[in-house]
């Protein structure tokens, strides 16, 4: 094994004091689905020394396609996504320490993790804000980088967040998003996965290294179909009085009133839930989305109800979502990400 690293070492970008210093890190990985799949492998295999990595769902055909780290057989076992990755981590290279996770990632589990552990970097593997608002906050708060990503069809989106010099994700979106294209409404193609998580593991492995004047320090953005990229310079968008990283910062989504709420309804076999920012949701829009891999079963100016066998889904103009035919809220998790981000 001594010649593992020996093509990073020789990369003068990383060299021999890079490469003992990433043997020294700890990276959290969010999410072990596309995005989270692809960075820990590279993470991994660049030999970084910990890598804790946390999912709460578990391994489906659907995600072959794109989810490098899994197989058939995991897919058959339903195995939960952080062990399967874990098990192919330590497979991969038995030289770093890997802690895999199943659990529902919320402020409190956050906030526990980072105060237990010495993490050096955050890396965005998510499908949704609300994980990732809740995430830049807690990184802000412990004053710990993280780096943003996101794809979707054939483009995708990735920025390192480094709390007090650059912009965060609450300056950049003053709002949550509400319905929009998921990869199970527009698909996704591989390389849209791979691209947006090679731009995050480049960055990661700068911060980790300590190379930090080799920083891209923009946001990047592409689509791989369209043959379109850019680079845009956001330090601008940093703003003194933003409640998550500003002069006073006040972390607005560790508190419960910004968190998105899961509730089953009594006798009904159904889950409400009552998204924290949106207070009106634009049907005609969300019908657009939906309609491509899912039936319309109903739609006035009030609701739209839609059928992901085997339940119905149901999204009010007020913002709130019915899940009806399931009593479990971590199911129902897993139905409503699908469809709104």
């Amino acid at each position: 094994m001594i010649d593992r690293y020996s093509r990073q070492v020789l990369f003068p970008g990383i060299g021999r004091s890079g490469q003992d210093l990433l043997r020294t890190k700890h990276v959290l990985i969010i999410g072990a689905g596309a995005l989270g799949a692809a960075n820990a492998e590279m993470i991994a295999r660049a030999g970084v020394g910990h890598i804790t990595i946390v999912d709460r769902d578990y391994v489906d055909f659907s995600n072959l396609q794109r989810q490098n780290l899994y197989t058939e057989q995991d897919a058959i076992d339903r195995m939960p996504k952080a062990e399967a990755a874990g098990k192919r981590l330590n497979a991969i290279n038995s030289d770093v320490r890997v802690t895999a996770l199943t659990q529902d990632v919320d402020a409190a589990f956050l906030e526990s993790i980072l105060t237990r552990n010495n993490i050096d970097l955050i890396v965005d593997g998510t499908d949704n804000f609300d994980v990732r608002f809740i995430l830049n906050d807690t990184a802000q708060k412990y004053r710990i980088p993280w780096v943003y990503g996101a794809c979707v069809a054939s483009g995708g989106l990735s920025m390192l967040i480094v709390p007090g010099k650059t912009p965060c994700l609450h300056c950049l979106m003053d709002t949550m998003p509400g319905a929009g294209a998921t990869c199970d409404t527009a698909g996704i193609i591989s390389p849209a996965v791979q691209m947006t998580a090679s731009v995050q593991t480049a960055e990661a492995l700068k911060w980790l290294s300590g190379r930090t004047d080799a920083l891209r320090g923009t946001i990047f953005s592409f689509d791989l179909w369209k043959n379109q990229f850019s680079s845009v310079d956001v330090q601008r968008m940093k703003k003194n009085d933003c409640p998550s990283c500003g002069t006073k910062p006040v972390y607005p989504f560790l508190s419960y009133e910004r968190t998105t709420k899961f509730a089953v309804l009594c006798g009904r076999d159904t889950v409400q839930i009552r998204p924290a920012d949106v207070t009106e949701r634009n049907l005609s829009e969300l019908a657009g989305h939906i309609q491509q891999t899912a039936d319309i079963t109903h739609q006035n100016g009030f609701l739209l109800s839609f059928q992901h066998a085997p339940y119905t889904v149901t999204a009010f103009k007020d913002g709130r979502v019915f899940i009806q035919g399931v009593s479990s809220v971590e199911e129902s998790k897993r139905v409503y990400y699908q469809y709104f981000q």
